[in-house]
């Protein structure tokens, strides 16, 4: 059974090295560009956060950009970090909203609705704090909405380290070496039906015709519920050629546990089967237990699957950082079989139900994707 596992997953892997390799082939729009309002719900300072949100500001747009910046608190951290990110870009229409009004069970939503009020153009870009953008990231993503029958755009995400240290690394890792490649390869199969909160970008009128945001109030998976109710209407959702950075802050091995098992009981609360099969995903640890498993009996085959199975891992790895631009040195590949254990011991976790923790407070999840505190 092991070996059987580790074999799918390393089939796998060759898929997602060949659909990430033809998603970096894939050319950039550079128009039209669309007057857009991009909508950015804070909650505390991470290191580098002012140079995040600058990035936001510093768009090369060729059409009008207006930012919105949204705290509840007014003793919030990122408030000094907004400021002198909007000080540093002084022609920028941007606003820093100060709301404390409480919406639902989801803080973040209800920042957005605090926010929505003062929305001035008409493609709504809704986009996590902790994402920093490219110079061209708003004028590819309203490029993308402007195709025929796109209702939402999405983008997909790299994962940075924005402290030092090995946990942020290992986060970062997470992102480059396992969701991107596998939410590139479902993409490219049509299975993933993502909507990422890197970026979310519809027309004013679309969101208006699903009800607004305050459908999402209640629920974790905020990102994945808009991206259902554009398909109910039906639009598509596509994902823009354009990579942000995920900004990796993870101090600790238990502040990286607690962020990848929000997003694994998120994703096994939304599709239990399909949560299930990802353990395809992980062939490097199958590939170990067949070895161990084989050898007491002189089955030296166990030896030969686990050597064909990180061979596989390393190819899917090296073909990610090509498409990011990074040099794949040997001590940054030795980690690979470390976060292939750490990413399977939280999915394995993620199989049981049990509560999450978001912003320092802790949720439990009903069998409807609605979630409260727990």
């Amino acid at each position: 059974m092991c070996a059987g596992l580790a074999l799918a997953g390393l089939a796998s892997a060759l898929l997602a090295a060949r659909a990430v390799r033809r998603f970096g082939a894939q050319t950039r729009p550079a128009g039209p560009a669309l007057p857009a309002t991009v909508l950015k719900p804070l909650h505390g300072a991470a290191p580098g956060l002012t140079d995040w949100l600058e990035a936001t500001l510093h768009q090369a747009h060729a059409a009008p950009l207006q930012v919105l910046f949204g705290v509840g608190r007014a003793d919030d951290a990122a408030i000094p970090a907004a400021r002198a990110a909007m000080a540093a870009c002084p022609g920028v229409d941007a606003t820093l909203v100060q709301d404390a009004t409480l919406h639902g069970a989801n803080r973040k939503v209800g920042n957005l609705l605090n926010l929505a009020p003062r929305i001035a153009h008409g493609v709504v870009v809704i986009a996590d704090a902790d994402m920093r953008v490219p110079a061209d990231w708003l004028t590819v993503v309203t490029a993308t909405l402007a195709q025929p029958g796109v209702g939402l755009v999405t983008c997909l995400y790299r994962g940075v380290p924005a402290v030092p240290g090995v946990w942020a690394r290992l986060a970062g890792l997470g992102i480059d070496w396992h969701f991107l490649p596998n939410a590139i390869l479902g993409e490219s199969l049509g299975k993933a039906r993502g909507c990422y909160g890197a970026t979310m970008a519809l027309r004013r009128e679309t969101l208006a015709a699903l009800g607004g945001l305050d459908a999402l109030k209640d629920l974790l998976a905020d990102d994945h519920a808009l991206g259902e109710a554009v398909r109910r209407l039906g639009l598509k959702v596509a994902v823009a050629p354009v990579l942000p950075d995920h900004m990796m802050d993870e101090a600790s091995l238990g502040a990286l546990w607690a962020h990848e098992l929000r997003w694994s009981r998120t994703v096994r609360s939304l599709n239990p089967a399909g949560y299930l099969g990802l353990a395809l995903t992980h062939p490097l640890p199958w590939a170990f237990a067949c070895w161990a498993l084989a050898a007491p009996f002189g089955l030296n085959w166990g030896l030969a699957v686990l050597l064909a199975v990180l061979a596989a891992r390393c190819w899917l790895a090296w073909s990610v950082d090509q498409l990011l631009c990074i040099s794949a040195t040997l001590p940054r590949l030795v980690l690979l079989p470390l976060r292939d254990g750490l990413s399977f011991a939280i999915w394995a976790v993620g199989l049981v139900r049990g509560t999450v923790t978001w912003q320092g407070r802790r949720y439990r999840m009903r069998p409807d994707g609605s979630m409260t505190e727990a």
